[in-house]
């Protein structure tokens, strides 16, 4: 891949998914990084790693969806935060600015 490339070429997405889990009060939002370009199959790969934790809530709750692409990552941005293609890292429920910038 060119150097070009790197920098706009979207290879992984960050995702956020609702889960309700047990003993929480309420759903909360945990975050994935997927290495997969494609953002519905980075969603569903997102779902799958999330079932594991708790169950991914069915509708929106104050607006926010329960399964939602939040950021396209770059390759150089994927090399940068050592994420390979196809991994699938959980990143837990605080917001991931590092993820984000």
């Amino acid at each position: 891949m060119q150097a070009a490339d790197a920098k706009t070429v979207t290879t992984g997405w960050l995702v956020g998914v609702m889960l309700e889990i047990e003993g929480e009060r309420a759903p909360l939002r945990h975050y994935f990084a997927v290495g997969h370009a494609d953002q519905g199959r980075a969603e569903w790969t997102a779902v799958d790693r999330a079932i594991t934790v708790g169950r991914v809530t069915t509708s929106p709750i104050g607006g926010i969806e329960p399964v939602q692409a939040l950021k396209a990552l770059t390759a150089q941005r994927m090399k940068t935060l050592g994420l390979a293609n196809g991994e699938v890292r959980a990143l837990g429920v605080n917001h991931p600015r590092r993820w984000l910038a």
